[in-house]
């Protein structure tokens, strides 16, 4: 099966004053049209970087991709060159960032930013650019659109700008959306309107999705798998749901007991997972999760574990995923 986007055993590193930073280990992944993927993990995981490398956004120095393809429609983005690369970004990929405020340009209008992608991509005369402009920005939800945009960032909310990222991402028609951590810098009502923007955006335009995000109570009713991510590693990697009612690694299950959750029986202690994440400067010769993980055992320090097939569509990296599977608590905590 031919597959629109396949990541396949991608590494990035970052050589450092410090060391060499082992970012990104041998990750793999697909992506059909119109599907959606959720990657999952703490701050420094890789999951942002991973995105930025398949992208070729990661800059070098320091970054380097040493391994792996990222095929596009068969087209392998990894070795084309930065023109090659600038002509898909925007076009065929299209990414929106964590803050709009430092992603769009303070001293250029809206109108300005959303119609160069359109004229370059589109091949789209001023006039026609800028009403494709103003019919995004209609499209995302703001109001008087085509009087907007000869405003400037400054003049919009942090939540009308995130739209204003949106529109930019989708104004060329791209085949899949990167959305990186979209919501963090956005209130809580407001991260709940532009999830909802996205997914129904997806479904009106079908377009494939990824959403990068720290929580995993973010993307339960948007995506249809997940791939949790820890240390650089795909560590669990399954269909949405199945993550939720039955994980197959540690560090999944204890994503979900850190997770808030509204119980009418009885007053709940939320889990915690000890310790800190890894130096990302010591390459793992063991499981990276084994120094936080009430379950390990002595195998999980000899020998990192690769994913491997726990169940349809399901994979872990755990030596004990099927003990995990039945776990109803984190290590001993109230659930």
């Amino acid at each position: 099966m031919t597959h629109l986007l396949e990541v396949q055993d991608l590494v990035t590193k970052f050589y450092t004053e410090d060391g060499i930073v082992h970012a990104v280990n041998g990750v793999s992944y697909t992506l059909d049209e119109g599907e959606s993927l959720g990657i999952v993990g703490e701050s420094g995981s890789g999951k942002s970087v991973g995105v930025l490398s398949v992208m070729g956004l990661v800059p070098s120095p320091p970054g380097k991709i040493e391994n792996g393809q990222a095929l596009l429609n068969g087209r392998d983005l990894l070795t084309l060159s930065g023109d090659e690369l600038q002509n898909i970004r925007g076009r065929e990929v299209a990414m929106i960032f964590q803050d709009p405020m430092t992603s769009l340009n303070p001293v250029l209008t809206i109108g300005r930013q959303l119609t160069e992608s359109i004229k370059i991509h589109l091949g789209m005369d001023q006039e026609t650019a800028d009403a494709r402009a103003a019919e995004m920005l209609q499209l995302v939800g703001l109001p008087d659109a085509a009087d907007r945009l000869n405003d400037y960032p400054h003049q919009f909310s942090g939540g009308q700008r995130q739209r204003i990222m949106i529109a930019m991402g989708l104004s060329c028609n791209p085949s899949v959306l990167i959305a990186d951590e979209p919501t963090t810098a956005l209130d809580v009502t407001i991260q709940a309107q532009i999830v909802e923007l996205v997914k129904n955006l997806q479904q009106k335009l079908g377009m494939a999705l990824i959403w990068i995000t720290h929580d995993l109570a973010l993307v339960a009713g948007m995506v249809d798998r997940v791939a949790v991510m820890y240390a650089g590693f795909i560590v669990e990697y399954a269909p949405v749901g199945s993550i939720y009612e039955q994980p197959m690694h540690p560090y999944t299950l204890g994503l979900l007991h850190a997770m808030p959750q509204v119980s009418a029986e009885k007053k709940q202690r939320l889990a915690s997972i000890e310790g800190m994440p890894p130096d990302m400067r010591n390459e793992p010769v063991h499981c990276p999760f084994a120094p936080r993980c009430p379950y390990a055992i002595e195998k999980c320090w000899q020998e990192n574990p690769s994913l491997i097939a726990t169940g349809p569509n399901r994979f872990s990296a755990c030596w004990r995923w099927e003990d995990i599977k039945n776990e109803k608590t984190f290590g001993g905590a109230s659930a």
